[in-house]
């Protein structure tokens, strides 16, 4: 039998309390690139392991660093002068039977992949330069990792957690960055470049956008254009969010580059359209949670869910797997404001037995508790007997990670 715990949660949902904070690092900021460096190296790994030996065998590359490099911007183009610095480090199987993983053939090549999807304008031959540091797991949990059968068994103690549904500032905050990161949106206006983030305060029903959006230098002349396409994306911003039908009463604000004092010339200008060519850094698990956001009004994993194997490694599986539950109990279950999950794993014990799944929930003024329950309870039983259809979601890239 499995253990259970399901609560009502008396507490005013994040949608009705006076103070909301919420953050998204886009697809072309530090902390998102070392992200998808660390998943890629994990996918092509796995995928690696798949076609030549029938299955996926160990490995954990979630420990992931991003030094920026040195460029000088300038209108018209700039150039790099120092590269990007990736290192990706972890564990893996490095040799089956008799035969090497070409580990110099698989990183490389993965990251390298990865960066091309993400940045139109990162040269990856002349503008990054790419360690890694993977060496053979321990015993122990290689031994784990082995030992399960047709459930896999935890190769570590950890908690996966995940909430539903989002809120509007929540739905805000992760839609715009997408929109400023389409293909369309980029079709028109090639010179917003792709390390955009967005960071959200909403006090009572008022919400202003703090938006973080790098101008690539070839394509302006001077500070007039510059300004002049700032101004233009604000109100390509704007006019996106005006058509959102949830908004009700609520007041949007957006300031976009904040930090711009035009008087003396500081602005946001890059050559490739990221601040990793010059001004931040990256650490793998610093960024977004597994629903793509980071909400300090929620309760949150510290664990990266980049780079983990999608087969034992609960830290990834986990939050993986709340978020499903979460979303499901939302989708199917009426009368629910909010729910919360958090799923707690033992080593070693197989990942569809976890030491407990507690579930929070917020129901609305009136609700029969008890049947939300019952419903709830086969919710989360349904979802852990197919916990293993997480691996294949996880290597089709058919879930958000970060």
């Amino acid at each position: 039998m499995r253990k259970i715990l399901i609560e009502k949660l008396s507490y005013i949902p994040v949608e009705d309390q006076k103070l909301e904070i919420v953050e998204r690092k886009g697809q072309g900021h530090p902390d998102y690139l070392i992200d998808s460096c660390s998943e890629a190296v994990s996918l092509a790994l796995s995928r690696y392991y798949i076609d030549k030996f029938g299955r996926i065998f160990h490995h954990n590359v979630d420990k992931g660093l991003l030094v920026a490099g040195v460029a000088r911007p300038c209108f018209g183009g700039g150039k790099v002068i120092k590269p990007i610095s990736i290192i990706v480090a972890g564990r893996a199987t490095t040799k089956v039977n008799d035969a090497e993983i070409p580990l110099d053939e698989i990183v490389p090549v993965a990251i390298k992949d990865r960066l091309r999807k993400l940045l139109r304008f990162l040269d990856v031959n002349k503008h990054v330069e790419i360690n890694y540091r993977i060496r053979p797991g321990s015993v122990d949990l290689i031994g784990v990792f082995e030992t399960g059968e047709e459930i896999p068994l935890a190769n570590d103690t950890s908690i996966g957690l995940s909430f539903a549904p989002l809120t509007i500032t929540e739905k805000l905050t992760y839609d715009v960055e997408r929109f400023l990161n389409s293909k369309k949106f980029k079709a028109k206006y090639p010179m917003v470049g792709e390390d955009i983030k967005v960071m959200s305060l909403r006090e009572e029903n008022k919400i202003k956008m703090i938006i973080s959006i790098p101008i690539v230098d070839r394509f302006v002349r001077n500070i007039n254009e510059y300004v002049s396409v700032k101004e233009e994306v604000k109100e390509r911003i704007l006019d996106y969010i005006a058509k959102n039908e949830d908004l009700g009463d609520k007041e949007v604000k957006i300031v976009v580059n904040v930090a711009d004092n035009i008087n003396r010339g500081i602005i946001y200008l890059t050559v490739t359209g990221t601040s990793a060519e010059s001004g931040d850094d990256g650490n793998t698990g610093r960024g977004n949670r597994v629903n793509g956001l980071i909400t300090p009004n929620r309760p949150m994993s510290l664990e990266a869910t980049a780079g983990k194997n999608p087969i034992n490694h609960v830290g990834k599986i986990y939050n993986v797997l709340a978020s499903l539950i979460s979303k499901r109990i939302v989708e199917e279950v009426n009368g629910i404001k909010e729910v919360y999950v958090r799923i707690l794993s033992a080593i070693g014990v197989p990942i569809d037995q976890p030491q407990v799944v507690g579930v929070q929930i917020v129901p609305k003024k009136g609700e029969d508790f008890g049947y939300m329950s019952n419903k709830v309870r086969k919710i989360v039983n349904e979802e852990l007997s197919k916990v293993t259809e997480i691996t294949e979601l996880v290597l089709n890239e058919k879930i958000i990670l970060f």
